[in-house]
């Protein structure tokens, strides 16, 4: 009991000291993310927590768990939450797969007793088409879409999950016009049409 309690206080003591951060934090590094990009990244070890349902409902409480993991592992370091669904084309929103997750140092091998739920998962990035969103996540719609417009303008196709990366949220404040979202796609080029053959070289 002595130590669930105490786990539990340092979770919410670091997610307090987290929402502290990502609300003071200067963002200006990413301005030029206001414009889609394509670029590269690494892959990352990710702590995970899967949930089904609205994004508003179960990400509340994935969240909470992730958190709570996370805290408890040695050797963490804080950077922004991120999220990834399996199946955001369903227009029921309470069928949605969600993935909460957060990075965890590469040399992160086991999860502490009382995990519950949490996992450890590799997730593989390489190319990618990413664009941050100003405001509430319920206006993301025009983001997703100019990305997905830039990405087929640039000769690729997705070639993974819809992913979010939550640079600054609630915590912020009650002004969701302060929110800033990355809105990201693993991309892979088109596949080229395959050579034109006269039918005269079919006979």
């Amino acid at each position: 009991m002595k130590k669930t309690f105490f786990s539990t206080f340092f979770a919410l003591a670091g997610i307090g000291l987290w929402a502290f951060q990502m609300s003071t934090q200067d963002l200006s590094q990413y301005d030029s993310l206001k414009e889609p990009r394509i670029t590269s990244l690494p892959s990352l070890k990710m702590l995970v927590v899967e949930a089904q349902g609205d994004p508003n409902v179960a990400g509340q409480r994935a969240f909470a768990e992730l958190f709570k993991v996370f805290f408890s592992m040695p050797g963490v370091r804080m950077s922004p939450p991120r999220a990834r669904w399996l199946n955001v084309s369903s227009s029921d929103k309470s069928a949605w797969i969600g993935l909460y997750a957060l990075p965890i140092p590469a040399q992160a091998t086991n999860l502490p007793p009382g995990s519950g739920s949490a996992r450890i998962e590799i997730w593989p990035y390489g190319e990618v088409a990413e664009m941050m969103h100003v405001g509430p996540y319920g206006e993301e719609t025009p983001a997703i879409q100019k990305l997905i417009n830039f990405i087929d303008r640039q000769g690729y196709v997705i070639a993974g999950p819809h992913e979010e990366e939550y640079l600054r949220g609630p915590e912020s404040g009650p002004d969701a016009s302060q929110y800033r979202t990355i809105i990201r796609y693993q991309v892979k080029k088109k596949s080229p049409l395959p050579p034109f053959e006269p039918l005269m070289a079919r006979s």
